[in-house]
């Protein structure tokens, strides 16, 4: 997400972990649509501030579409293997 904005990936997300930490908020996001904090340059925000989230059912769809696609892959895997012998 840094990255398409233009952004340091590298700084951004751990400047967002290092805010999550002295914070102690799990809400702690990337608000690449913001100017940068004065505090320390970058566009950590709290997403509850933005209206930002993720439900339970969306991760759960996440993981579950991720989970098919690596049964994909160790099927096409399986495959060549087979006929690769």
């Amino acid at each position: 997400l840094a990255e398409n904005a233009g952004l340091s990936p590298m700084e951004e997300l751990a400047g967002a972990k290092v805010r999550q930490i002295q914070e102690k908020s799990p809400f702690i996001g990337l608000g690449v649509d913001q100017a940068a904090n004065e505090k320390d340059g970058l566009h950590s925000c709290d997403m509850r501030e933005k209206g930002v989230f993720e439900t339970l059912i969306g991760k759960q769809q996440q993981i579950q579409l991720a989970t098919q696609v690596v049964k994909m892959i160790l099927k096409i895997d399986d495959v060549i293997s087979v006929g690769g012998n």
